[in-house]
């Protein structure tokens, strides 16, 4: 019987001190998250008063460049203090719960092998009953509030922490103070147009490919009435059993053209030649001609054969237009009213996004548009509906931006936002839901990417947490690797069988797809909250809203050179005939060769504010800016 005393009693007094020691480190956990979150409203983290002493210094001398570097490590600086208290809110919000489930485990083993209270009175055995009752509960809800409290401020800070690091990083960018509009320039003369033609600069590369693109758009209906007979077969079909087909993308039509945004696939890449370097928005120079777009919008052009696609809107109006591309005559506007299941009030947008955010795409037959309150539309190419319908409102505290692509008679849709995420294929000749997919995603802007991978199409998609890949003909994920965190605004691009994602406040990563797909290398330094990445061999461009451009290696993710620029970047880059074509925000386009060593060629400037990625066709660029439609060629 002693002996079972004593094990009683050292098994207590094991228990009792788990219980204090587990207690304490709870207490302490508790006590250092709420410091941090203390200090973290007392004391600016990232120092904003210094950095704009800094950017005020730096638009007195702009010539400075090593007030310019200092500003650059200041930036870097607040990226790493971002990462340390991201992950101490995070490690310290686990230790809390780990303490305290243990420290509750050690009471209830210590409370349940108690000897049995000393006899006393009735009258005693009733106030400690009821004092003891009282006591615990107070200790319970006061201990709980506390680690209730101290998880919710956690949390809270781990939200504040993305909001203050990504007003610093904006406050933190070298951009001189806006300059006012420049004045208008009259859209170039009839018989300035007609000069063009008589040029004989084309080479015998531009002549074939506009006989090319002229001989592919005729048999285009045949081709796809002949392939909207097998839509059945392509569903049971495995991705791997057609590699045929699917070496295809993008067909030639499409390099010929500039079907959606970033081109063919959304993979940054015109397939043009001979695209201009010089031009003055200003006094004219090389501008063919400038129209004014009816709503404002931050999408960009798209471009099928003579016929340039925009679309406006705003909180009553949505439209889509199409340009003649060769003189800038609107041809006809389409208006996206009337449709079954649209909202009657659209939902609440920020000024940096707008109601018509997506970029449009075509086949060549039809045109897509979508909108903010989720109508989608299709046009014919005389600006006729063929049909129309309601997503359902996207819960998107921006507003809705990812934009469209298609791949063979499918409209591919990322649509993720807070309800219900999902990617989808809709019908292009008549709406139908082909197949869609849930996504267990935060809300993302980024827009969808169709490559080429091992043989098979994949629609890549980019939101937190993840990156995932999906068979472009059934929807069936193919596969999935979480490693991106945040508001995911850029696209991944893809190159040599690898896929390379970024997002501000994560990182840079470059993956290797398949079933278990793993990360190649990941960087810190640079990353970019709005413009997508491009790829030009083994040259991978990197391009941040704070106007820092970087060319890393892609196969090791080494740093081949580093450029600071004046203003920041929202357009994303271009490769355009071994030139990377890339528009400033104060609308300057600065063009370099796509290598290992910065070479600029030109950074001529469009005299009007732009965040809109350009266009390029038969040797023209097609810029949005703030107002106008510029046409500018040779």
């Amino acid at each position: 019987m002693k002996n079972k005393f004593k094990i009683r009693k050292t098994n207590l007094s094991l228990w009792r001190n788990i219980a204090i020691i587990a207690g304490t480190f709870s207490f302490i956990i508790c006590m250092l998250v709420l410091v941090n979150y203390i200090q973290i409203n007392r004391i600016d983290p990232v120092n904003t008063e210094l950095i704009n002493s800094l950017v005020q210094r730096l638009e007195e001398n702009p010539n400075d460049n090593q007030l310019r570097e200092q500003i650059r490590e200041m930036d870097l600086l607040v990226r790493k203090a971002y990462f340390t208290n991201q992950w101490q809110v995070k490690a310290g919000g686990y230790l809390l719960l780990l303490g305290v489930i243990v420290t509750a485990i050690a009471l209830q083993m210590f409370y349940a092998g108690k000897q049995k209270l000393p006899q006393i009175s009735e009258e005693e055995e009733e106030n400690i009953v009821l004092f003891k009752e009282k006591a615990r509960k107070w200790i319970g809800v006061g201990g709980f509030g506390l680690v209730a409290i101290t998880l919710l401020i956690a949390f809270l800070t781990h939200k504040e922490l993305g909001n203050q690091f990504t007003q610093a990083a904006l406050v933190a960018q070298t951009t001189p103070e806006e300059t006012s509009d420049v004045e208008v320039v009259e859209p170039i003369k009839e018989e300035v147009v007609k000069e063009e033609p008589a040029k004989e600069e084309e080479t015998k590369e531009e002549q074939a490919s506009e006989e090319v693109q002229k001989e592919e758009e005729k048999p285009a209906e045949t081709v796809v009435e002949e392939k909207k007979a097998e839509p059945a077969e392509k569903k049971i079909e495995a991705p791997v059993t057609k590699p045929a087909s699917s070496a295809s993308y993008p067909t030639k039509e499409m390099m010929a053209n500039f079907p959606a945004f970033r081109g063919a696939g959304g993979q940054g890449v015109s397939y043009q030649k001979n695209i201009p370097t010089d031009w003055d928005g200003a006094s004219g120079k090389n501008v063919l001609w400038k129209v004014q777009v009816p709503i404002h919008a931050y999408n960009s052009p798209v471009i099928w054969g003579d016929k340039l696609f925009l679309s406006g809107a705003n909180a009553s109006q949505r439209e889509v237009y199409c340009y003649d591309r060769n003189n800038g005559k609107l041809l006809w506007t389409a208006k996206a009213e009337g449709i079954a299941g649209s909202p009657a009030k659209s939902p609440e947008v920020t000024p940096d996004t707008g109601h018509a955010a997506s970029t449009v795409t075509t086949d060549g037959k039809s045109v897509f548009a979508i909108f903010a309150n989720g109508d989608i539309i299709a046009l014919d190419f005389n600006g006729k509906q063929k049909w129309a319908k309601n997503l359902g409102v996207p819960d998107n505290h921006y507003g809705h931006s990812s934009s469209l692509l298609i791949y063979k008679e499918k409209l591919i849709v990322q649509f993720d936002h807070k309800k219900a995420a999902k990617v989808m294929a809709l019908s292009t000749a008549d709406g139908a839901e082909l197949w869609s997919t849930k996504r267990k995603v935060r809300v993302s802007w980024a827009s969808p990417v169709i490559a080429e991978i091992g043989g098979r199409t994949e629609v890549i998609l980019a939101a937190d947490p993840c990156v995932a890949s999906y068979d472009v003909n059934t929807g069936q994920e193919l596969w999935k690797l979480d490693c991106i965190t945040g508001e995911v605004g850029p696209s991944v691009a893809v190159g040599d069988g690898i896929v390379y994602a970024l997002n501000e406040y994560a990182s840079l990563v470059a993956i290797k797809p398949g079933e278990s797909p793993e990360v190649l290398w990941e960087a810190y330094d640079y990353l970019s909250d709005v413009p997508s990445p491009i790829l030009s061999g083994d040259n991978l461009f990197i391009v941040t809203s704070y106007g820092a451009v970087v060319c890393y290696d892609a196969k090791s993710g080494e740093i081949r050179w580093e450029q600071e620029f004046d203003s920041g970047f929202y357009a994303s880059p271009i490769l355009v005939d071994g030139n990377v074509y890339l528009l400033d925000r104060d609308g300057v386009m600065h063009i370099f060769k796509a290598d290992k060593e910065y070479q600029e060629i030109a950074a001529p400037a469009l005299g009007e504010k732009s965040d809109m990625t350009p266009a390029f066709a038969d040797g023209k660029v097609y810029i949005r800016g703030e107002k106008h439609l510029y046409c500018i060629g040779k």
